[in-house]
């Protein structure tokens, strides 16, 4: 029988955030610009979901004058991401 996948990580936008901040300590809000492609608002909303979920840990602060959002998987993040792979690989071996 297939696992069922995590809705919160089953979007390509969050499941893309999730896979750079499993490989970085901390990522800024335009690195995951950068490396997304997706729009701010876009982006917004989907730290934000991941936030609610307490999979990404989010400071807001300033780098000079200018504002830095920085995120942070969690341990609880860093966990579900692990259960979303092996789920994913359920699906794979078939």
């Amino acid at each position: 029988m297939f696992k069922e996948l995590d809705p919160v990580l089953h979007s390509e936008l969050r499941l893309a955030i999730m896979s750079i901040l499993i490989s970085v300590a901390e990522a800024d809000f335009s690195y995951i610009k950068e490396k997304t492609k997706a729009t701010s608002g876009n982006i917004s909303v989907q730290i934000d979901k991941l936030c609610q979920a307490e999979y990404i840990e989010v400071e807001r602060g300033f780098l000079g004058k200018r504002t830095r959002t920085v995120c942070k998987i969690t341990t609880k993040g860093t966990d579900a991401f692990a259960r979303y792979i092996e789920a994913l690989k359920g699906y794979l071996n078939i």
